[in-house]
């Protein structure tokens, strides 16, 4: 590639309820990333200039992960890194739930592939990403679109693309930080059998339910065993901030990957329960931004 690339990579939401490591979506935010060819190469082979979400925490050399999944890209390609300026608007919160890492991640190699002519497929750069990523629950989405079902396997990933009506979805994302690995170490080693059952069906009627926007049936089966029983003390106001979202109009609302966003599904109303969602955050005292947001339907893209 010898002229700038632009590329978009949208946010993702994972597990929808009981669809643990195994649900995602992808959704209507993005982070930009633009790369730029140098002729040659300066005193690094790599600039990075950041803006948006994370402009201050993020690093700006190979620490980055857009930067990791480039040269991981270029090791699997046996090619020497190429000189380039990287450029990124991020739009996506970090540490939210959202899929920042995950963007990061599909964005580098993304950018990476295109750098070098993509000699890459997209399977095979899903697999990379799952490699890096640990799971291809959030990754899937942020590369593919769409609704995703997701399953690890020791090789290749195995997913499938699930068509999906046009949706509109309330994120809410409060002014709390909840880290992955955190949100991963309170759940517990065991499931009963009952409430393994009483997951397994729920995510199937979760994707039945997204498939054919039947909102009704998503309200009824929108709810787990697995992980936000024990992830919700995590996020201050939790059950006040469900119960004004379903007063408000929402059919079903979940924790949106570890947390601390929260998606809600509704047929319509969604300016009116994002602000009721927002009101429940502030009563305790917890600012929150919300986005009334789409299913991205073409993951990342050049643009």
């Amino acid at each position: 590639m010898t002229k700038p690339s632009r590329i978009l990579v949208p946010a993702t939401t994972a597990n929808l309820g009981p669809g643990f490591d195994c649900l995602g979506m992808a959704l209507s935010l993005y982070n930009e990333i633009e790369v730029i060819p140098l002729a040659a190469a300066p005193d690094s082979t790599e600039i990075v200039e950041i803006e948006g979400e994370g402009a201050s925490e993020l690093p700006c050399d190979d620490r980055n992960m857009i930067v990791y999944g480039m040269h991981r890209v270029f090791a699997r390609a046996g090619v020497t890194p190429p000189p380039f300026t990287l450029k990124t608007v991020n739009h996506i919160p970090m540490m939210s739930g959202l899929g920042s890492s995950s963007a990061a991640i599909v964005g580098g190699i993304v950018a990476g592939n295109e750098l070098i002519g993509n000699v890459f497929t997209r399977d095979d750069l899903l697999t990379l990403a799952t490699e890096m990523e640990g799971h291809p629950d959030n990754v899937g989405p942020a590369l593919l679109g769409g609704l995703i079902v997701a399953v690890a396997t020791a090789s290749l990933p195995i997913i499938t693309q699930v068509d999906v009506p046009p949706l509109q979805m309330v994120i809410v994302t409060p002014d709390l930080r909840v880290a992955t690995d955190e949100a991963r170490r309170i759940l517990p080693s065991m499931l009963s059998r009952h409430d393994a059952i009483y997951n397994i069906g729920r995510a199937a009627l979760v994707v039945q339910a997204l498939s054919q926007g039947d909102f009704d049936l998503l309200g009824r089966a929108m709810d787990d065993r697995l992980h936000q029983p024990y992830r919700k003390h995590l996020i201050k106001g939790y059950d006040d901030v469900v119960s004004a979202a379903k007063a408000a109009g929402a059919s079903a609302v979940a924790i949106s990957g570890s947390g601390p966003t929260l998606i809600a599904f509704a047929p319509d109303r969604h300016k009116a329960i994002a602000h009721e969602m927002r009101q429940a955050f502030a009563v305790h005292e917890i600012h929150s931004r919300t986005w009334v947001l789409e299913v991205d339907r073409l993951g990342a893209r050049r643009v």
